[in-house]
């Protein structure tokens, strides 16, 4: 399976990926965030798959971008698309996404945006 998203790899780096999150995760959103997050520490996991992290990494070099099919600049609807790739990403690789992974993206999560309800996560969550 040719992935999509190879094109996009060569935006990924961690340092490029934690920077975009942390400059503009309240705009993007719990949801986005939370994509990011599950794909990124999936990602890390040693027994994450070559073709899994492949995925991953242009995945996530699509978030990165800075001009992609909706700009980014404008709130909620600037981070559509991106979710609906993200969301991609996460049901290709689903089966890596484990509880060590959701437990560190949560922590994460909590870290940038204080207090919030899992909830707000199920959605996201359903997916897997």
């Amino acid at each position: 399976m040719k992935n999509p998203f190879e094109k996009y790899a060569r935006q990924f780096t961690e340092n490029r990926l934690l920077k975009k999150i942390q400059h503009f995760a309240k705009q993007a959103g719990l949801k986005v965030v939370y994509s990011v997050l599950l794909l990124f520490y999936s990602y890390r996991r040693s027994d994450t798959p070559i073709w899994a992290k492949r995925i991953i990494i242009g995945v996530l070099g699509y978030f990165i971008m800075p001009l992609d099919a909706l700009p980014d600049l404008t709130p909620i609807i600037g981070y559509t698309d991106d979710l609906g790739v993200l969301s991609f990403g996460l049901v290709t690789i689903a089966a890596y996404v484990n509880d060590e992974v959701r437990i560190k993206a949560r922590l994460k999560l909590r870290d940038w945006f204080g207090e919030f309800s899992l909830e707000e996560l199920v959605e996201v969550d359903k997916q897997l």
